[in-house]
């Protein structure tokens, strides 16, 4: 299993960036997949998910802010983050399923993609 995040930068408030994870070594097309973020001396934050069949999920705080979607003919999981608060500033891991991410746990980790948001 191989995920593979980038897109991550610096940006300024009310700003926006487009994650992406590329994805290998498993049957992508059925798997559910998450965003989450880990910020500097906190634990795992999950933000969002994406079932199989397209449907999404989000963290309260990204509502409306945030969009999660997939192509699985590219084996890539995308993460839309609009109107970006310095609190967004965290590193960002794409994950593969939604409830274990919730709960808190990651089974396969990528190298993640730092996103600051910063004046």
């Amino acid at each position: 299993v191989q995920l593979v995040e980038s897109g991550g930068g610096l940006v300024q408030p009310g700003g926006s960036l487009r994650l992406s994870c590329a994805a290998s070594g498993f049957t992508f097309s059925s798997s559910a997949m998450s965003w989450a973020r880990q910020a500097p001396g906190k634990g795992l934050e999950w933000v969002s998910g994406i079932y199989s069949d397209g449907s999404t999920y989000y963290a309260d705080s990204m509502k409306g802010r945030f969009t999660i979607s997939r192509d699985n003919a590219k084996n890539t999981v995308y993460l839309q983050m609009n109107s970006l608060k310095p609190e967004d500033t965290a590193v960002y891991y794409c994950a593969i399923g939604v409830d274990t991410v919730v709960a808190g746990t990651i089974e396969y980790w990528g190298q993640g993609t730092q996103v600051t948001v910063s004046s």
